[in-house]
């Protein structure tokens, strides 16, 4: 029920300045990796395990190896009843071993807040259940570590949405929160990511500029924003344009079809390839991870028919 509840709102789910200066004005940090400044080794794809959620662990990796991918990306409520420290450090390592043996490694999490555990939200004016949430994360943090992951992508519309206060002062206690675990986030290699979401998903940060200037906001390197092609829906500037202006502050890049389903059922193969050119020209390193909010296909023809498309896209680059 929780699947199809989420992926109708998703589902339900295109104003700039530039902002890439802004964000060297706030962060002060560098693009990592410059048009040929060095070698290049390929696009690395991830997929999110939430279409494969009825299956093990180990049947989850087998599937994302043999299809190609490099990575796994992890919604945690997937793998647990009540709390993410049911999975013990002897379990994080055999499913660290599990991956190892899939020939894949842990890309990160994502869906940091949905249900399980209840009662979470970030932006909430209840400052016990602000609290409750920060330790959550918190915890999130560590199990990402574990796993291997760099990356936590902070989307849960519904954890973040005002709830009787104004946009601003949720924006105030996002920032106060991601403040907090920023430099836990540090000193576990793990980078949080902010992810802009439609206008009907949440009311709070749906653009890039707004992402961009939430982390600046909390002006830390362990917070910075990533890219969702599905969720550019408030944005006016296309794909490949977004990606070169907030290029320096991207850390991971979410691609589906536009709605949500997986790779092929759409237009992406055309609709995608300035984007993937840009990202090509950039030398994009981190992960491109596919997330889907339609699994009636079954996780394993998801995989398949997207890295196809994926592979279809590459094939049109200069």
């Amino acid at each position: 029920m929780f699947y199809h509840n989420r992926r109708d709102f998703i589902k339900t789910s295109g104003s700039v300045f530039g902002a890439a200066a802004l964000g060297e004005l706030m962060f002060g940090c560098r693009q990592e990796k410059t048009p040929g400044s060095s070698k290049w080794d390929g696009f690395k794809y991830a997929m999110c395990n939430e279409s494969m959620a009825e299956l093990s662990w180990a049947e989850q990796c087998r599937i994302v190896g043999n299809a190609g991918y490099r990575g796994i990306e992890i919604a945690t409520f997937t793998l647990v009843t009540e709390d993410v420290q049911e999975i013990t450090a002897a379990k994080r390592k055999e499913m660290v071993s599990t991956m190892i043996n899939a020939g894949i490694e842990c890309a990160g999490l994502h869906w940091l807040l949905a249900s399980p555990p209840k009662g979470l939200h970030f932006t909430t004016p209840d400052a016990a259940v602000r609290q409750k949430t920060i330790a959550y994360l918190d915890k999130l943090i560590d199990f990402c570590s574990d796993l291997g992951g760099s990356c936590m992508v902070f989307g849960s519309p519904r954890q973040r949405s005002t709830r009787g206060i104004s946009v601003e002062e949720a924006k105030k206690y996002f920032v106060e929160g991601l403040a907090r675990v920023a430099d836990h986030a540090q000193e576990r290699r793990v980078k949080i990511l902010v992810e802009p979401l439609g206008k009907s998903t949440t009311d709070v940060v749906n653009t890039l500029t707004e992402a961009l200037e939430l982390a600046g906001q909390v002006n830390h390197p362990a917070v910075q924003i990533m890219f969702d092609f599905n969720n550019t829906v408030d944005e006016t500037e296309p794909f490949d344009v977004l990606l070169r202006k907030y290029y320096n502050h991207i850390h991971h890049v979410h691609v589906q079809e536009m709605g949500g389903k997986h790779l092929g059922t759409g237009t992406a193969v055309d609709d995608y390839v300035k984007a993937f050119q840009t990202l090509k020209d950039l030398r994009y390193g981190k992960w491109i991870s596919l997330e889907v909010f339609d699994f009636s296909p079954g996780g394993k023809r998801i995989a398949e028919e997207s890295m196809r498309v994926l592979k279809q896209i590459e094939g049109k680059l200069a």
